[in-house]
């Protein structure tokens, strides 16, 4: 049955007709006139804390909000997801990723005749013993030396979730293994990498559900040519492993059946870290660690599924973006880890949040007369501050940020932590304060500075302020911890996908370009003359062809 329109939503009315006062409105007397307002707007939840407190909003909002919630289906949606309905309704699947990181003793899931549990559980088996064997020296390359360099070879969710997940724990990394990661199909990432691997000591792991995604299937071909150079075609099954469904194709290709980590058509590529995509995260930390994030993860999980709306951390998350993206027209989204270690983590969030729900249409195919899913982007603080954080302070844009960051360091620089958290607290600060015209006259004025020179500097010293931002913490960043926070996102992106009615699911928009590169791919190689692209096109295919 169609959901109703967006705007027809009783709640989603009364949201609009707050919003131009809610504009108006200063975080600085929101603060002022409220002295519990922080313990009102934060909340704990698998090891993580929310402050959500500096956004533009009161109680009134956010009951309101939580009735957008209602109206919508929310739960009702978050409870077919969990009991393994097909949510994804253009392509009829199911969506469970959830169910990888579920233990071993939860209840039965039956999905289309699968014993959901039992099957994820049978290949996590397969990947604890596969792992273990590479990381305590027993699987030996073809010569009888130990694995050194691990490859994994994938793009998209096969490549950005093992890649984030493998430099956030680095601190948990096994010593002895080097971990490389390959996504593009521009021949620099790959050469970059076979320049320093020894095919003696290094394994291959290519990651393509049907072993024919384009890209990965061209770099896997050409390190296929490049190890076969060097050592016998016998020798692949040593070195090169698969994570696919593909069993012809595989063995084709040289890898051994038993080295085959199959995953389902219920994992969408952007939710399959849980997966046996992860296994270079559990070849890099052990399978330990890789049990542990998994279980950070379904903490979370639970907390979704079973805590009121009210006090739910997702939830939450998720109302408090849609407020600054539909009603106060906020484009753009900027991360903000404060910790090094999850410098790919903004970069993770670009593909879960804009391929999940950068849509147009809803999931019965109407266009949407509303905005959906904001531009996702940002870096590491405190890098951050010294390149963007300009524009977030000054700019004519106003640009919600998410601050992360770990109470505790995972480093004995206990000086460099308190100045990261330092910086940390105190941009989120300035971004909600501000400077008025009159603190900086004040200060120019205590500086000694003359009249004309402090009329000449003040605008520019000046900062608007009231711009909103969120805070999540945690104790240290582990594996646990980790396994929370990606949760937490994706929850979040599902709530906003049913808020805007559109299928958080599935990615057609990225097949338009792949299909039309294939016919220039041949007119790039081949003698095919270009002729059916407009005029930019072919100009654009004949320089490439006159530079070959």
């Amino acid at each position: 049955m169609p959901q109703p329109s967006l705007r027809s939503s009783a709640s989603f009315q009364a949201l609009s007709k707050l919003a131009p006062d809610a504009a108006r409105w200063q975080m600085r007397e929101l603060f002022a006139g409220d002295p519990e307002r922080f313990k009102a707007m934060s909340v704990d939840a698998a090891g993580l804390f929310l402050d959500y407190s500096k956004n533009r909003l009161d109680g009134r909002t956010l009951e309101l909000l939580l009735q957008l919630a209602r109206e919508r289906g929310v739960e009702a949606r978050r409870d077919a997801m969990f009991a393994g309905e097909k949510i994804n309704n253009t392509e009829q699947r199911a969506v469970l990723h959830t169910a990888l990181r579920a233990p071993a003793d939860a209840p039965k899931l039956i999905v289309d005749g699968q014993d959901v549990h039992a099957d994820v559980h049978a290949v996590l088996q397969r990947v604890r013993v596969f792992s273990d064997a590479v990381r305590s020296g027993t699987w030996l390359g073809h010569t009888g030396k130990a694995i050194v360099d691990v490859v994994n070879i994938g793009i998209g969710g096969s490549d950005l979730g093992p890649k984030m997940v493998c430099l956030a724990l680095r601190q948990y990394s096994h010593p002895g293994l080097r971990m490389h990661f390959v996504s593009n199909v521009d021949g620099h990432d790959l050469d970059a990498v076979l320049s320093i691997v020894d095919p003696e000591t290094t394994l291959f792991i290519i990651a393509s559900k049907t072993f024919t995604t384009s890209e990965t299937m061209m770099n896997a071909q050409t390190a296929r040519k490049w190890f076969t150079a060097l050592a016998p075609e016998s020798a692949l099954a040593r070195h090169f492993v698969a994570v696919s469904t593909n069993l012809e194709a595989i063995k084709t290709f040289g890898i051994d059946p038993d080295t085959m980590f199959p995953f389902w058509d219920w994992v969408g590529g952007r939710y399959s870290v849980w997966s046996a995509i992860g296994l270079p995260i559990a070849l890099a930390v052990g399978f330990g660690y890789f049990s542990d994030f998994l279980a950070g993860a379904h903490a979370m999980d639970q907390h979704f599924k079973s805590a009121p709306l009210a006090a739910n951390m997702p939830v939450l998350l998720a109302l408090v973006g849609f407020w600054n993206r539909q009603f106060l027209e906020c484009g753009s989204v900027s991360i903000a880890p404060y910790h090094q270690d999850l410098s790919r983590f903004p970069a993770y969030l670009q593909q879960l949040e804009m391929e999940s729900n950068g849509k147009r249409v809803t999931r019965d195919g109407a266009a949407v007369d509303y905005a959906t899913c904001p531009a996702v982007w940002g870096e590491c603080g405190t890098n951050g501050q010294h390149a963007y954080f300009q524009m977030l302070h000054q700019g004519t844009d106003v640009t919600p940020i998410d601050f992360i960051a770990a109470l505790r360091p995972g480093h004995e620089l206990q000086r460099h932590h308190a100045a990261l958290l330092a910086n940390c607290f105190a941009q989120s600060e300035a971004f909600m304060r501000g400077k008025t015209i009159t603190e900086v006259y004040a200060d120019l004025q205590a500086q000694g500075l003359a009249p004309d020179e402090i009329e000449r500097l003040a605008p520019h010293k000046t900062f608007p302020g009231n711009r909103p931002s969120n805070t999540i913490l945690m104790e240290y960043l582990t594996p646990h911890s980790l396994g929370a926070l990606v949760a937490l996102y994706e929850h979040k992106t599902f709530v906003q996908g049913v808020l805007w009615d559109v299928n958080s699911f599935d990615q057609w928009g990225v097949e338009l370009g792949k299909a039309l590169a294939k016919n220039i791919e041949a007119e790039l190689t081949t003698t095919v003359r270009p002729e059916l692209h407009d005029s930019s096109t072919n100009g654009l295919i004949a320089k490439a062809r006159e530079a070959v």
